[in-house]
């Protein structure tokens, strides 16, 4: 029978996991304590004990004996992650702790399907939760007080917690896209009419799935790719490698592009909203780019044009990630612009700028039959180039896509 998974260390949290454990059992959801401490320390008694654990890290349960916390932390992380790959029966995870326990905890997290229930409560939930949630569907929820013994808070925290877990796991939501393949779209606010269009006519037959391009989007879609849940992409907003080269704050890492690479997925990308660089509010803008063409979005983004040497730069980059690529794979360059605001009478229209992009794109890509760069005669955002692009996604897709 599945069961849940409650996860921390039973050497400083051991009441409050055997609290959360007690809640699930008490609403009918079969649980288990999972022990993640290293330390030396006494602990109260686990189903699944440390050792057990850190059996699965390369060097074995000798990780238990690291002097140094970080070094063990990091060390029992990948065993836990190793541990829960090897599980069949997992229906979903709690995890407690601090910095160091949410550290535990959140990696073997990422490593489960989107869709398995996942809830960590941590003292670090009301911060940046970005390096803990990554790309998965994370529920962080901030325990207010410390994870440091049960009291009137934590108690209602924690059974908060281990009472949204059971529903979750008691309640599953049922598949309501039927036979229909998966698709994934990115989409930013600058290219959302040519993704609207192109979900238009496409989602009778394919279930689309529509990612913004904010850093995380992208890895949450190549996470998708890798786990074999997408049919195909329709990759039109690249923009995160903007952020990626010139630092930029939604890049998606130097990953990106490298899950349609090992699978060989069906894939069909654009030069979408390569004219921009994202930075918070406008004092946040790094000093060596002040004196450069600066458009605020809103009190929040301010975004930064991109130049001829950064095109130029993007292209090669995204070239040599093509060139990895042994699946289908056609790359659309649209002659017009790559967003809404690169086109004519708006702030960032360059055509310098997009021809560098595109000629260091197109000569550096390596042609093959099933790897093809393709000048589109239009704007992104134009019904031209949405077709253009429904056309090269027809190229690419097998005829019955699964």
């Amino acid at each position: 029978m599945s069961t849940v998974l409650v996860a921390g260390t039973c050497d400083t949290k051991g009441a409050e996991l055997h609290y959360a454990r007690d809640c699930l059992n008490a609403v009918g959801v079969a649980a288990r304590i999972v022990d993640l401490g290293t330390g030396q320390a006494e602990r109260e008694p686990a189903d699944i004990d440390a050792a057990t654990v850190a059996a699965y890290h390369p060097d074995g349960t000798s990780i238990l004996t690291i002097d140094d916390r970080g070094k063990a932390v990091a060390a029992m992380a990948l065993a836990f992650e190793r541990y829960v790959q090897d599980q069949s029966d997992i229906a979903g995870i709690l995890g407690l702790g601090g910095s160091g326990g949410t550290a535990l905890v959140t990696p073997a997290m990422r490593r489960l399907p989107v869709g398995l229930p996942k809830v960590m409560v941590s003292t670090v939930a009301s911060g940046n939760v970005a390096p803990y949630v990554g790309p998965s569907d994370i529920c962080m929820m901030y325990s207010v007080t410390d994870v440091a013994g049960l009291n009137r808070i934590s108690r209602v925290v924690i059974g908060n917690a281990a009472h949204a877990l059971a529903g979750m796991v008691q309640h599953p939501i049922p598949d309501a896209t039927g036979t229909k393949p998966a698709l994934g779209l990115t989409m930013f606010g600058v290219t959302t009419p040519c993704i609207t269009q192109l979900t238009d006519k496409l989602s009778a037959d394919y279930d689309c799935l529509v990612f913004h391009a904010t850093g995380t989007g992208g890895q949450s879609m190549e996470k998708l790719v890798e786990s074999g849940a997408l049919a195909g992409v329709l990759d039109i907003s690249t923009t995160e490698v903007c952020d990626l080269l010139m630092g930029g704050v939604m890049s998606a890492g130097e990953s990106r592009l490298d899950a349609i690479a090992h699978t060989g997925v069906p894939y069909v990308g654009a030069c979408g909203a390569l004219d921009m660089v994202n930075f918070g509010a406008r004092d946040t803008v790094p000093d060596k780019y002040r004196d450069r063409l600066l458009y605020e979005h809103n009190a929040q983004v301010t975004l930064m044009r991109t130049t001829v040497d950064e095109n130029r730069r993007m292209g090669e980059w995204i070239a040599a990630k093509l060139n990895a690529c042994n699946g289908p794979v056609r790359f659309l360059l649209p002659e017009g612009g790559v967003s809404a605001i690169d086109a004519p009478g708006q702030p960032f229209y360059d055509p310098q700028a997009d021809a560098a992009l595109f000629d260091a794109i197109e000569t550096n890509v390596q042609s093959t039959a099933d790897r093809r760069v393709i000048r589109v005669p239009h704007h992104i955002n134009d019904p031209g180039f949405v077709d253009a692009a429904l056309d090269a996604f027809a190229d690419v897709m097998p005829a019955t896509p699964v």
